[in-house]
């Protein structure tokens, strides 16, 4: 941290989201931590154990990278999302890693492993899983005699809050599921975080998904806490006078002799260049970013009461980042997950 930059997880207030959202939606089996993308940007097997202690019970990744990287640290059963290439099977088999399988082909290809599978409905998303009911009951009739152990049914919902549209999407589920008696499937996991929040349990679900949500940064009203900021200090202050430019290209003219801090971060750290024009906080008030964005400082309009090495809060806190998202037409996910590696994190609680 010689930068004084870094961003800060808090790790008790991660336990208590996944606590808070365990005694609220309390009515399931298995709480799936989805822990992706080094946990939505808040990295460390930290973050993962503070999950797994607020009371999730497996977890999900998206690569066997991320589990095998996981596997080194805990024996919580861990499901890998994405596609895994069959070569590559025996690796699952050795770490005792759950796998995604998306249609009859692959599922031929992998029948004689001891692994556990989730089979994969694909009910409008169009990006993985089985859309037909005659693939589908075909591969029911395969793990039921190989190897390959059939853990799990799911699908991904990918318009949670407009209901029509969700009412649709568990009809199909429904519909290619229909030949086989759901009770019976050890795990059936449909609700994501925001399908968890928009709508009723799916009586025949024992299973759901949490992602964003246990960050607080999806609508809900939980009343949770944030669970990550993003920190860096004022470098330089100095005076732009009228008619200056500031940064690459000039972009931002001052219209009169106007007082600038210099922070120490920048696009490389994962600052969206887009956010010039939007605020960030020093010692609780609002300042706006000017300029280009550079990779490693960027530049604030400031006052006087700011001093030399005073705390900026690039992300504040979930509803700053929210604002941020907004303001730049993306969502959380992309600005957390793209805080980069060179950022050090530090471990609060």
């Amino acid at each position: 941290m010689y930068r004084n930059t870094c961003a800060k997880i808090y790790l008790n207030n991660i336990k208590y989201n996944v606590e808070k959202i365990i005694s609220t939606f309390k009515n399931y089996k298995y709480y799936i931590g989805v822990v992706k993308a080094d946990s939505y940007g808040h990295n460390s097997k930290k973050t993962v154990e503070a999950i797994i202690s607020g009371g999730c019970n497996y977890l999900a990744v998206s690569s066997l990278d991320e589990a095998l990287n996981l596997r080194k640290y805990f024996t919580i059963p861990i499901l890998c999302l994405g596609i895994i290439d069959s070569k590559y099977i025996d690796i699952c088999e050795e770490n005792n890693i759950d796998i995604t399988v998306t249609n009859l082909e692959y599922l031929n290809k992998i029948k004689d492993k001891n692994v556990n599978i989730h089979i994969k409905i694909d009910t409008g998303m169009n990006r993985l899983g089985v859309k037909e009911k005659d693939e589908f009951n075909k591969m029911i009739d395969i793990t039921n005699n190989s190897n390959a152990k059939l853990k799990g049914l799911y699908t991904h919902i990918f318009a949670a809050t407009d209901k029509k549209s969700f009412k649709r999407q568990i009809e199909i589920f429904k519909d290619i599921t229909s030949d086989i008696d759901l009770n019976k499937i050890d795990m059936v996991h449909i609700a994501q975080s925001d399908t968890l929040i928009n709508n009723e349990k799916i009586p025949f679900c024992n299973g759901c998904r949490l992602g964003i949500i246990m960050y607080d940064l999806t609508p809900n009203n939980l009343n949770l806490k944030s669970t990550i900021s993003l920190e860096s200090e004022i470098v330089e202050i100095k005076t732009l006078k009228k008619g200056e430019t500031v940064g690459y290209n000039g972009i931002y003219k001052a219209k009169k002799d106007t007082l600038i801090g210099i922070v120490s971060i920048g696009y490389a750290d994962g600052v969206n260049r887009h956010l010039k024009g939007a605020h960030v906080y020093i010692n609780n008030k609002k300042y706006e970013i000017i300029g280009n964005i550079c990779m490693d400082m960027l530049t604030l309009k400031i006052d006087s009461s700011i001093k030399i090495k005073d705390k900026v809060y690039i992300y504040k806190d979930s509803e700053h980042i929210k604002y941020l998202s907004k303001y730049i037409d993306t969502i959380p996910y992309e600005l957390i997950c793209n805080i980069s590696k060179r950022v050090p994190r530090k471990y609060i609680g």
